[in-house]
């Protein structure tokens, strides 16, 4: 599925400086490499202004006195944690959202942002999502609203921003927080209307992201971050991941404990700068199997939307009438790796069963989702996939549907 090895001896030189660098100062917690790459990470979230605010006004919770200092107009905040799935919990807990509060989350998703919900004693009020590109359906959020609901959560899945332009005015109107998983999505950019050439991530009121390996920007371990530009919100996340204090052993707020590693910081710094170019080579293994595959009856490729860019984290397919298990297995007997990313919505979780509500009407309205449980299959996709591999993969798919 993916050849990490590959893309390290590719930037081997490079990373290797950069760990040699961290090991000789011996500065392996807070060392100047991680504040080096969220300022970095910063700047290339960074986009030129939209005609609006691409944030929605709310009263935030009261950071110390102290104030955070001054980042240039527009330019993100990034705090750098230890993980994605802690990214997302601090996030919510920057808020001051309370114990019973409602978040709306796509329900078909990784389990990340609903775990992170109901570990504060928050509720997932899960939506479905649009077959066509797995991303949450704007339309969808009126039915799931509630005068409990405080934030919305957009996952940006499999590499694709989701239509946020319409998630932004229904959060505004409705006076909600939006957080945003860019975990599958950091680098993809939203290309129309008033939030035209913003970087998922860096549209909503907070961006969380993993730097898990795989990712489109991966380090050498675990690593996350959270974005905001919104400046009183960054000093409170920063507190919340040092322990709730900004003076040592003085804890304004009540937090924990999640770093971004220095080596891994220096890994990830070297990695954004190629970050466009994987971008590219995804892109041009995508449409690749698009060209080989979109002539296929049973199966449907990933839909490139025309309001955002699509990095394909994953390349997924929908496999119809019954068949994925049976192409799954086909591709396996010939040594060809796939996944399926994911086989059970999040209100069929039991760790989440008893805790989310669901926002829709019926449950027939959650057909689309559930469908496409029973359907996904991901391809092989990663930055160093040649030619010639995926000519096998693509002429074993074929034989599969007996297409010549």
């Amino acid at each position: 599925m993916v050849n990490l090895h590959g893309q390290y001896l590719r930037l081997k030189a490079e990373i290797d400086a950069a760990i040699a660098e961290v090991l000789a100062s011996s500065a392996f917690i807070n060392g100047p490499q991680v504040a080096r790459f969220a300022q970095n990470l910063a700047a290339y979230l960074h986009s030129a202004p939209a005609s609006h605010s691409a944030s929605v006004s709310h009263s935030v919770p009261a950071p110390a006195s102290h104030s955070a200092p001054a980042s240039p107009p527009h330019i993100p905040h990034v705090i750098p944690c230890a993980n994605g799935t802690d990214a997302l919990q601090i996030a919510f807990m920057s808020l001051g959202l309370q114990s019973g509060d409602e978040v709306i989350v796509p329900a078909f998703t990784y389990v990340s942002p609903a775990e992170a919900m109901a570990l504060l004693g928050l509720t997932p009020v899960v939506v479905d999502v649009s077959p066509q590109n797995f991303n949450l359906l704007p339309e969808a959020l009126d039915r799931a609203y509630s005068p409990k609901t405080k934030a919305v959560a957009p996952v940006h899945l499999f590499g694709q921003c989701a239509d946020m332009e319409p998630v932004m005015e229904w959060a505004k109107s409705r006076g909600v927080f939006v957080v945003e998983d860019v975990a599958q999505a950091l680098g993809a950019r939203y290309i129309k209307g008033q939030y035209q050439g913003q970087k998922a991530g860096a549209i909503g009121d907070i961006g969380c992201t993993s730097f898990f390996p795989t990712k489109t920007l991966g380090c050498f371990g675990d690593g996350g971050a959270i974005i905001t530009k919104d400046a009183a919100l960054a000093e409170r996340i920063q507190m919340i991941t040092q322990h709730g204090q900004q003076t040592k052993y003085l804890h304004q707020v009540l937090g924990c404990n999640s770093r971004l590693d220095t080596l891994q910081a220096a890994i990830l710094d070297v990695k954004l700068n190629y970050i466009e170019e994987h971008a590219a080579a995804r892109q041009k293994a995508a449409q690749y199997y698009t060209n080989e595959l979109q002539d296929i009856t049973g199966i449907i490729c990933p839909v490139q939307e025309p309001y955002a860019t699509h990095l394909y984290h994953q390349y997924t397919l929908r496999v119809l009438n019954g068949r994925r298990d049976a192409l799954q297995r086909h591709l396996a007997a010939s040594g060809i790796a796939t996944k399926v990313f994911y086989p059970f919505p999040l209100h069929k979780q039991p760790a989440l069963s008893s805790v989310v509500r669901l926002g829709w009407m019926d449950s027939g309205s959650a057909g689309a989702m559930e469908q496409l449980c029973s359907e996904v299959l991901s391809l092989p996709m990663h930055t160093e996939l040649t030619l010639e591999v995926q000519q096998i993969i693509t002429r074993q798919i074929r034989s599969f549907f007996q297409v010549n």
